[in-house]
């Protein structure tokens, strides 16, 4: 979940240097997800999670497939994945997965497609998969929580004070990969969505790891999360709030010409 970067561009990592606080903040995906891609994947014999980051889809993979190879651009986010005795973790690109033709069922990207130099990752993609194989990428944007002045407050924080900082690819996400051309055959899914009840705490760490808030720590010399804490703090108090996240869905099926 930390590659971005065009063609021919160096590598710009994002997460890296936060890579314990995001695998611990971030949240999970839907089980009833990983169940619907199993069962429309040819076989559960392998995937290939790429940009897997700390593992927050390679895990889930992992219960349903027989073999998973986890790629990521950055070693310090795969080095924060719990070890699985049926995954393999390779810090490479999104281009080279080092797989053999036409040996993987499935290939997700997971919160990261925007990241990814799409030509040579598609290629790569088409190469790998078996016939019928599938490709499925997802994101989620802003969140949603069930309170209406904690929602105003955040969307301030999102659009405006770290509004500045979002890298460009940030713009991907908020139109759910729509723009994307996916160069396999279109497959339809089911809506699905992530929802957790998280205390304060656990959701500034959330907001801690956003791209944007990093770099404008960078810039200011500062951490925002201080001042929305502050500001949160009177409408949050001590409860947990429900947490959602709509996930946005792309699926294609591969067909191989010989």
């Amino acid at each position: 979940m930390t590659e971005s970067r065009s063609p021919g561009q160096a590598f710009a990592d994002h997460f890296s240097a936060i890579a314990p606080a995001y695998a611990a903040a971030r949240p999970t995906y839907p089980p009833a997800l990983f169940r619907w891609l199993a069962g429309e994947a040819p076989s559960r014999r392998s995937v290939w999670d790429c940009a897997a980051g700390s593992g927050q889809a390679t895990l889930a993979l992992a219960e349903l497939f027989d073999a998973v190879l986890a790629t990521d651009a950055s070693a310090a986010q795969l080095a924060q994945m719990p070890e699985r005795p049926n995954v393999r973790r390779r810090a490479s690109p999104a281009e080279a997965s080092g797989l053999p033709d036409a040996s993987t069922d499935l290939v997700t990207v997971a919160q990261a497609l925007h990241w990814l130099p799409l030509a040579p990752f598609w290629r790569e993609v088409s190469r790998v998969l078996v016939d019928g194989g599938l490709v499925a990428a997802w994101c989620y944007g802003i969140q949603q929580v069930e309170h209406p002045e904690i929602d105003r407050v955040v969307q301030r924080f999102y659009h405006q004070v770290v509004g500045p900082y979002w890298p460009p690819e940030r713009r991907l996400v908020e139109t759910g990969y729509a723009t994307l051309e996916l160069p396999f055959e279109p497959v339809e899914a089911p809506a699905f969505e992530m929802a957790v009840d998280w205390s304060l705490s656990e959701f500034l760490a959330y907001v801690g790891t956003w791209s944007a808030t990093g770099r404008y720590r960078v810039e200011h010399g500062a951490d925002p999360i201080d001042s929305l804490g502050a500001e949160l703090a009177r409408w949050w108090g001590d409860a947990s709030r429900r947490v959602r996240w709509p996930l946005s869905l792309r699926v294609g099926r591969s067909h191989r010409t010989v």
